[in-house]
């Protein structure tokens, strides 16, 4: 139940007696606080429990009662636990603030939150919801107050509790849980106990003394930060990584110190260690510490749709985009990395079913899940959760896809939904990537990593996804220093897209824009050059002293990518982290800030931009320059943070003004000898000739040289280009490498689910053949063409079969059925149908068998066949036989004992059987009497021969007609009476008594009248 749709409301107390303690303003609590759920059998719990508190000393605690309760009916526990403790116990109000030494109960109708340092009540909201008061208080008492927090589950009912446990042992709290031998109802104490995170299992009576030695342990004594003990306490925290990583694998040295630390003291303060040097050696004496260690550092709150807006723009910007990519071809691949017990891999795989299921499409989807915690697979992998995530599920979302368990005591994932993820123990830190991935959620890791941790598992992340891929992590997660390799698609829900580097650029792919070409500025400095200088270098050392041009080409970031001429006196590498390179970073005072404002002026108008006379400090020097950035077309798309821009930056030379001189120049000689004048004039003529001639040869052999240097650079390009298919080939090599160590890493985690699979169908065919076998029922299994499937030894016996006789049809073997010969046809009526039928039918041994014929189903409810099973029910036939002739005998009875005549059974000797009440009226004699008496005494004495010949006479023919005779009465009269005699028969035709209908002829006195004889 969201708090968001409660309101706070205040409860006035219902009982005179209770005293409200004074308001404060709230604040973080410095005592610890004890939340305290129980439900049904919870009074006798919470009274054990109060009775355990030590009587002369305060535990310097409040305690927070919860129970459920009927919101309509007056609660007793204030004054129940009132008699147990010398604490003053309060009902909450709204608002209030805790006192240590306190006992707080909530009044009925009302759920609780601890939020600020205070107590808050909600009302409610419906009474057909799920109400989980104990998780809700015990999750906010976790924010509010983290390792201060403790929470403690008794006797009751259901599965409350279970969620909140989890909350407090991740925030470093203290869990304990009473031992459901002694609980009067285990529910809620074994479902907290299956979560695994709990510290201590005890007797209500039991938890004070441990729950006070834990407080005084973790919370009583200041941390040791001496600096003398701080050598000691590393070592120790070495040796604990060192112990951790050869038991477990992992390696958790480079970890967050502070989320280590924390829960090593949780777990000290458990065991009442006081030094980490002391636990390390107990670490090494005990291995089952060592997991219970690994366990609480693995411990994390995952729940279902966890930021349910997250997991909204997850759907609306992914998911939705990759299935309609994948729709015509393809496959849908996922990696969760520390899913931890399924719920994020599960919310996932409902996004892409759900998806799936709008666009009617189905794609093959791969979703690997993986952990280092086996205990957290095994519990991901069965599926099946608590009733509470009804909290977190939609009813719809939890209707489609999972399955409500009979006993009431959770949810299972439905086949449909499980089928799309993969489960395996997997570190992503050291055991290879999956590759090729759609979609990477890793959320809520990286918060207890170190920064040199975080980018190598980014740097993994960036090479399992493909191009475009997506990253999606934590609200309190960024990708660092990678915002190069991933563009952020939404900021609050930290959803990225993998996204290429700027590829090497070729001749063709790029325009680059028309330079301004400066004028060389030629001094006569600048030809005193070496002598041993070829006429090409002079002029190139000119032209690159004159043309001081350095060109940058950068992104929208102005991360570079390529640097032309020399740039030092621009740009300097800054101190630290120098990957990669950014012009930003690097410029010089005096440019740095132009530079920023142009590149984003440049970048957001796509203009080419020109800011004239920079002055830039170099070398403790200010140098004037030209800056201009031009924006670079490319022939391919690419995001816009990756577009490149060129930044020109062009020096511009200090020009020596020329100087004065401050005398005019005298006056030559105005006359020359005229033979002097002519003799240099054929001098310098013939200078220039040789200067003419010198430098047609140079330039011949500048041309040599130029030739020469073109095929040297063609051979030097050749060389180049193999040198990059080389690189290339061998960067191939190692990319195919990498992908077949993830390849092989997805077929050993593959091949690990299968193996569970193939263990649990093995389990289950075992317990099935076991079940039917101990059952001892026939059963066989046809296919849609009622061909033997399969069949059960018992089966054998009724059909006539062998074990060879598996896919052949079901009418080519005769039954040992009695009398029945429709098999076939009723086979086929249940498959055309769809309606199961019973028949009994008897084999020819004698036995009786209740057939039934109902369709094979699947569990995606396909009809695969037909199920035929015989249950023995010859017992039940020849009961049934036997109750239908008691019954016609008990009819029989009726009619004789309603007969007006007088109606007996003799033996074969003379011995009474059957005395009827008319019997009694005509003879005298009652029926205890009668059964005492034997025939021939009711016989007068001349008769008695003759009477006895006539049963000896029966006894041959089996024949008689009413005669005439006499009998006697008990008072000894002789009555005339017409006699009819009936042969009785066993099942074997044997005669063994006979039957006598007797009326009298004349009327019988009465018998109040006779005497006896």
């Amino acid at each position: 139940m969201k708090a968001s749709k409660r309101t706070p409301v205040k409860a006035a107390p219902r009982e005179g007696k209770v005293v409200v303690p004074a308001r404060a303003e709230p604040a973080a609590a410095n005592f610890p606080i004890v939340g305290i759920g129980a439900s049904a059998g919870g009074l006798a719990a919470f009274k054990a429990f109060f009775s355990g508190l030590p009587v002369n000393a305060d535990p310097r605690m409040a305690f927070v009662l919860l129970q459920h309760m009927d919101p309509n009916s007056e609660s007793r526990l204030t004054e129940l636990v009132r008699g147990y403790t010398r604490m003053k116990v309060f009902k909450i109000t709204d608002g209030l603030v805790l006192q240590p030494n306190c006992v707080y109960i909530v009044p009925p109708g009302f759920d609780l939150k601890f939020l600020g340092g205070a107590l808050h009540l909600l009302a409610h909201e419906s009474p057909r919801r799920l109400s989980l008061p104990i998780d809700q208080f015990f999750n906010s008492l976790a924010q509010d107050q983290g390792e201060r927090g403790i929470g403690i589950v008794l006797s009751g009912t259901g599965t409350d509790g279970t969620l909140g446990v989890r909350t407090i042992k991740a925030a470093g709290g203290l869990v304990m849980v009473q031992t459901p031998a002694t609980a009067e109802f285990n529910g809620m104490p074994r479902s907290a106990i299956a979560t695994g995170c709990v510290d201590y299992e005890l007797p209500p009576a039991e938890m004070p003394a441990k729950l006070i030695a834990y407080a005084a342990q973790a919370f009583g004594k200041p941390d040791e930060s001496s600096t003398a003990a701080r050598p000691r306490r590393e070592n120790a925290r070495q040796l604990i990584f060192a112990l951790l990583r050869a038991q477990t694998g992992n390696d958790f040295s480079r970890y967050k110190t502070s989320t280590i630390d924390r829960r090593i003291q949780r777990r000290m303060a458990v065991h009442q260690i006081d030094a980490v040097e002391r636990y390390a050696k107990f670490l090494q004496q005990t291995p089952e510490e060592v997991e219970a260690l690994f366990r609480e550092i693995l411990i994390g709150v995952t729940d279902f749709f966890r930021d349910p807006e997250s997991f909204s723009v997850l759907e609306t910007q992914c998911i939705a985009k990759l299935v309609a990519e994948k729709t015509k071809d393809g496959t849908i691949r996922i990696w969760v990395p520390a899913c931890a017990t399924g719920e994020e891999a599960y919310s996932i795989a409902m996004l892409v079913a759900e998806r799936m299921e709008a666009l009617k499409v189905r794609i093959p989807v791969q979703i690997f899940a993986t952990d280092v915690s086996r205990h957290s697979i095994t519990t991901a992998r069965a599926g099946h959760f608590s009733a509470e995530i009804a909290t977190h599920v939609p009813p719809e979302r939890l209707k489609h896809f999972f399955t409500a368990e009979p006993t009431g005591d959770g949810y299972r994932v439905k086949k449909s939904l499980r089928d799309l993820l993969i489960f395996s123990e997997q570190n992503a830190l050291q055991d290879p990537p999956f590759a090729k991935l759609d979609l990477i959620s890793c959320r809520n890791l990286l918060i207890y990593m170190r920064a040199e941790l975080q980018q190598q598992l980014m740097g993994t992340f960036h090479f399992a996804l493909r191009p475009g891929g997506m990253l999606f992590l934590g609200n309190s997660e960024t990708v660092g220093n990678f915002h190069d390799q991933f563009l952020l698609l939404d900021r609050k829900a930290q959803l990225y897209q993998r996204r290429e580097l700027l590829p090497g650029l070729k001749v063709g792919e790029m325009r680059l824009p028309t330079l301004p070409i400066q004028p060389v500025r030629v001094h006569a400095a600048n030809l005193s050059v070496p002598a041993t200088r070829t006429p090409r270098e002079l002029t190139e050392q000119i032209l690159l002293g004159q043309v001081s041009l350095v060109a940058v080409l950068v992104d929208s970031r102005g991360n570079i990518l390529y640097l032309h001429g020399r740039a030092g006196k621009f740009l300097e590498l800054a101190a630290g982290e120098i990957r990669p390179n950014n012009i930003l970073k690097m410029a010089r005072a005096g440019l740095r800030q132009g530079l920023g404002i142009a590149l984003r002026q440049v970048a957001r108008t796509n203009e080419v931009g020109r800011w004239p006379g920079l002055r830039v400090e170099a070398d403790g020097q200010f140098v004037t320059v030209n800056l201009s950035i031009h924006p670079v077309a490319l022939d391919w798309d690419i995001d816009p943070e990756s577009r490149p821009y060129l930044v020109i930056l062009d020096e511009v030379p200090t020009v020596s003004p020329i100087p004065q001189p401050d005398t005019l120049l005298h006056t030559r000689r105005a006359s020359h000898d005229r033979t002097d004048i002519a003799a240099l004039q054929k001098a310098l003529f013939a200078r220039e000739e040789s200067m003419q001639s010198a430098h047609e040869e140079l330039a011949s052999s500048a041309e040599e040289l130029r030739c020469s240097n073109q095929e040297m650079q063609a051979a030097n390009d050749g060389l180049q280009s193999l040198n990059e298919e080389l690189k290339s080939t061998n960067e191939e090599l190692e990319t195919s490498k990498e992908e077949m160590q993830s390849l092989n890493e997805e077929l050993n985690t593959m091949n690990a689910e299968l193996g569970v699979k193939v263990s649990d169908l093995s389990r289950s065919n075992n317990d099935m053949n076991n079940l039917i076998a101990g059952t001892g029922i026939a059963v066989v299994f046809l296919d849609l063409h009622l061909r033997i499937l399969r069949f059960t030894p018992p089966a054998k016996a009724i059909v006539n079969l062998l074990a060879s006789d598996v896919g052949r049809p079901v009418g080519h073997f005769v039954s040992n059925l009695v009398g029945y010969l429709h098999l076939v046809e009723d086979a086929q009526r249940v498959l055309d149908t769809l309606v199961p039928k019973e028949i009994e039918v008897q084999s020819n041994s004698g036995t009786w068998y209740l057939m039934r014929l109902h369709p094979y189903r699947t569990l995606d409810n396909v009809i695969e066949g037909v199920v035929i099973s015989f249950i023995v029910i010859t017992e039940i036939v020849l009961a049934r036989l036997a109750l239908q002739q008691a019954n016609r005998v008990r009819r029989m009875a009726v009619v004789v004992r309603d007969s007006h005549d007088a109606v007996t059974v003799q033996e074969l000797g003379g011995g009474i059987q059957a005395w009827n009440p008319s019997a009694v009226r005509m003879y005298g004699w009652s029926e205890a009497e009668a059964l005492a008496l034997n025939a021939r005494e009711r016989i007068p004495a001349p008769l008695r021969s003759s009477e006895m010949i006539k049963f000896e006479e029966l006894g041959r023919t089996r024949l008689s007609e009413p005669y005439r005779t006499q009998r006697l009465t008990k008072a000894g009269k002789i009555v005339e009476i017409w006699m009819t005699a009936t042969c009785l028969v066993n099942e074997s035709g044997e005669l063994y008594a006979v039957a006598t209908t007797e009326r009298a002829i004349r009327p019988v006195p009465d018998e109040t009248a006779m005497t006896t004889s």
